[in-house]
């Protein structure tokens, strides 16, 4: 029976296998495509025809521009990680509050605000409709959410003064923008779902980061603003004008960013990704060419935090070095050692912009004087600020005044920017909303470091980039006390794309996985050996 067996067995791999009929046999393959370019020609005809009777002609000009571009960019508008790169390019090149897209609507359609529609709305098509799609473990969801719990319930527990005030409104805005910007974190972790991904998303934020330094930097020498001169060639509104700001004795760059504050803090939370890349990046694959190229990249985004001329900056970078060096010892020691000549070389080709960022730090008078000016005033020093926000904060301690209560730009304004996001978030959300903003900053940062240490300890490539994000987290931490972080909106996307990557590294990375099928969960038991181990590292 066996050797019967064995020789049908033995006919049937050695018959030729049909092949499975064709597409034109079925109809299949004439069908198919007549059916896409019927539907195709349908909306084709059917924006023509809207674009011509409703539009003004520049504008249905480019609308049609944008249906040409969008057929022969289908692969990328059809593709997940092609969203993804949209939304990086929008991002980090448009500025922010100063262009919107030439659509007649009741408010200004800015373009980071389309693609996120956009990008929303088929997540949740795709999440309905697709069988095989999933919703995938955020990491971070539990912070986020006791964050946004803080914010919604300052809105009924001040309702009768947002009323009385008609700022009920304002209110409801604010509190439907945080679920916008909120939005990235989710949108990006569906979309992160390998380490591939993963990996392409932090490299392109790295060298997008890069192209704007090195723009920022022409900038600080021409004064030419290549971002705020995009209405020359893309179908874009100019809805604010160019804003200007002078320190150490030049002009401080502004790049694509909303101020030289926020682009700063952009490109110090950039920093530690290149230098992981150097060591795990994919490109350049010869090991020594790749650490070459992103030693060139780092000295680029140093650059771009010089000519921004922020001491803001220095500070995130100080508090990021000193995380390195109490976690990574020998990682702080090399970078310091490499840094040293770094500082000597822009001393001595910037002495002004040194001065200004480094040494001020030692004039302790001087800076805390700077500190004190105009109280009362806009513009006042963060010091000034204090004295009469905690008198403000006193009278409404738990809940503050209400989210959306505190407007500080336009025609409506009605308080002052504090260039301290955890002051004017006491202010307006009051004790109950600084807990949810410590939730949501903190709990992420060590829930990465943890698991560096602990589920990722003996994968030191999933660790490093833990450790990295973390650190990266820690430096936008302490950027929170020195500028409205939430206002400066670019800053902000970037972090949650870095969260997104870190929520896909605790759940859903190989180590996470392998942890999850061995019962150990996040955090695993962290014997004293490895201890040591980490600190000998």
């Amino acid at each position: 029976m066996s050797l019967h067996a064995s020789q049908t067995r033995g006919q049937l791999d050695a018959a030729p296998v049909s092949p499975p009929p064709s597409p034109a046999a079925t109809g299949d393959e004439f069908t198919l495509p007549a059916g896409r370019m019927i539907v195709a020609g349908v909306i084709l005809v059917a924006v023509t025809a809207v674009s011509v009777i409703f539009l003004p002609p520049v504008v249905a000009g480019g609308a049609m521009i944008v249906v040409a571009l969008a057929v022969l960019a289908r692969r990328v508008l059809t593709s997940w990680v092609g969203w993804l790169g949209i939304l990086v390019a929008v991002v980090m090149f448009i500025p922010i509050r100063r262009y919107a897209l030439p659509i007649p609507l009741p408010f200004q359609l800015e373009a980071y605000r389309l693609v996120l529609f956009v990008m929303f709305a088929g997540m949740v098509a795709a999440l309905l409709l697709d069988r095989d799609r999933r919703w995938k473990p955020v990491g971070f969801g539990w912070p986020i959410g006791i964050f946004f719990v803080t914010l919604f319930v300052s809105i009924p527990m001040n309702g009768t003064r947002l009323v009385q005030e008609g700022l009920a409104d304002a209110a409801i805005g604010t509190l439907i923008n945080w679920v916008l910007l909120l939005s990235v974190f989710f949108i990006v972790r569906q979309i992160v779902d390998t380490e591939t991904i993963a990996m392409g998303l932090l490299t392109a934020l790295v060298w997008c980061g890069t192209v704007v330094a090195v723009f920022a930097v022409i900038e600080r020498v021409t004064r030419i603003n290549v971002f705020h001169r995009l209405e020359s060639f893309l179908p874009l509104n100019l809805i604010a004008t160019d804003g200007e700001s002078f320190r150490a004795g030049g002009y401080r760059s502004f790049a694509s960013s909303q101020h030289p504050i926020a682009l700063s803090v952009m490109f110090c939370i950039l920093i530690p990704l290149a230098i992981y890349l150097a060591r795990y990046g994919r490109w350049p694959k010869n090991e020594w060419t790749r650490r070459i190229v992103y030693s060139v990249v780092v000295i680029v985004l140093l650059m771009g935090v010089m000519v921004a001329v922020s001491r803001t900056a220095v500070i995130v970078l100080g508090v990021m070095f000193l995380l390195t060096l109490l976690l990574r010892p020998w990682l702080g020691i090399t970078l310091l050692s490499l840094g040293i000549p770094l500082l000597a070389v822009g001393t001595a080709a910037v002495p002004k912009v040194f001065n200004t960022l480094i040494l001020s730090f030692f004039d302790i008078d001087g800076l805390i004087a700077s500190q004190q000016t105009s109280p009362g005033f806009r513009g006042a020093g963060r010091l000034a600020d204090l004295g009469p926000s905690f008198a403000e904060a006193a009278q409404y301690p738990f809940f503050g005044t209400g989210l959306g209560s505190r407007i500080v730009v336009g025609e409506e304004q009605n308080a002052f920017i504090l260039d301290n996001q955890v002051l004017g978030s006491l202010l307006e959300v009051g004790a109950v909303g600084v807990l949810g903003l410590a939730v949501l900053i903190l709990a992420p940062i060590l829930m990465m470091g943890a698991w560096a240490f602990t589920t990722a300890r003996d994968e030191p490539r999933y660790a490093m980039l833990a450790f990295t994000l973390s650190v990266s987290g820690a430096g936008y931490a302490a950027a929170l006390f020195f500028y409205d972080a939430f206002g400066f909106m670019q800053t902000f996307f970037v972090y949650s794309m870095l969260l997104a990557v870190g929520g896909w590294l605790v759940t859903s990375s190989p180590p996470a996985l392998r942890a999850r099928e061995a019962g150990e969960g996040m955090f695993v038991r962290w014997p004293r050996s490895h201890a040591a181990a980490v600190v000998a590292a």
